[in-house]
């Protein structure tokens, strides 16, 4: 099987990243991982961000950690562009639903990884057992 841990902000939204053929690239992997033969299954460590995380989160199973996001956008660059004020951040990622808790419930992943009080860097074999054990 195929397992990947996915902790990016994401591709650059830039035009000399996309003239170098990011776009490509991230569409090039993301159909090299959903023509695997194998079972895969991707875990969202913390931030699964843009294109660069789907293109690495195709996968049979998608999990995350309790208190990971993953989105299209990060909740800043959402607001900037909504509402042309960084600030309004938390607003942005309310609306955008990026929580485990909130992929969970709209069908996006599969499980959430709990995490101990404080985070997952609090109990780093709390939480590797815990993946191991859904995985």
């Amino acid at each position: 099987p195929l397992l990947t841990l996915v902790d990016t902000a994401g591709a650059y939204p830039g035009v000399n990243a996309e003239e170098r053929g990011q776009a490509e690239a991230i569409a090039r992997s993301t159909s090299a991982c959903l023509r695997l033969k194998v079972p895969s299954i991707s875990v969202v460590i913390g931030e699964g961000g843009s294109g660069g995380a789907i293109a690495i989160a195709t996968a049979n199973r998608v999990y995350m950690l309790e208190h990971a996001i993953y989105s299209v956008i990060s909740p800043e660059g959402a607001a900037s562009i909504l509402w042309r004020d960084t600030t309004r951040s938390k607003d942005a990622a309310t609306n955008m639903k990026i929580t485990a808790q909130d992929l969970l419930e709209l069908k996006i992943i599969d499980a959430i990884v709990p995490e101990p009080l404080g985070g997952a860097h609090r109990g780093p074999d709390t939480v590797i057992a815990a993946t191991g054990d859904l995985i």
